[in-house]
């Protein structure tokens, strides 16, 4: 039998759980460049996010990338994998999130290169790059995230 205690309980644990971040307990796996101080610069910031991060050097980043479906025109220094998506390079948290949460029909996201003030790389949010959406309904690649604008969703 539950009891008006054990229903206030659960209803608060239920409010509680619905309240709590994407990023909450999320497991990440982060793919690093050999001697890459900027890909584990970015791994501690998830991990400060909340983010359940471990990182593993790549051995053979051609081949990692590819078997992840990343088009090599995509590709950056480090490969990030959370719950079912591939996240290719200095990924803003505010679009892997958004992500994470709308669960577009796409592969992932990429931020080709190394683009200074990304997070890992200076982390300035005035920075202005592009974040690009590719697999999927996002096929070879659409502009998903405009970094460092009023808008950064409006494509």
């Amino acid at each position: 039998m539950i009891t008006r205690r054990h229903f206030t309980t659960l209803s608060a644990t239920a409010l509680i759980a619905t309240a709590l971040p994407v990023r909450a307990g999320t497991p990440m796996h982060v793919l690093s460049s050999p001697g890459c101080g900027c890909c584990h610069a970015w791994a501690d910031l998830a991990r400060a996010r909340g983010y359940a991060v471990t990182v593993e050097e790549l051995t053979d980043p051609e081949a990692q990338k590819s078997a992840r479906g990343i088009p090599l025109n995509l590709a950056s220094c480090h490969t990030i994998e959370a719950d079912g998506y591939v996240f290719e390079g200095h990924v803003p948290f505010k679009a892997l999130e958004a992500v994470l949460k709308d669960r577009p029909d796409i592969t992932g996201l990429a931020v080709p290169g190394m683009p200074m003030g990304s997070p890992g790389m200076g982390d300035d949010p005035s920075a202005r790059y592009d974040v690009i959406a590719f697999g999927g309904e996002a096929a070879a690649g659409t502009v998903y995230y405009r970094a460092g604008t009023a808008q950064p969703f409006d494509t």
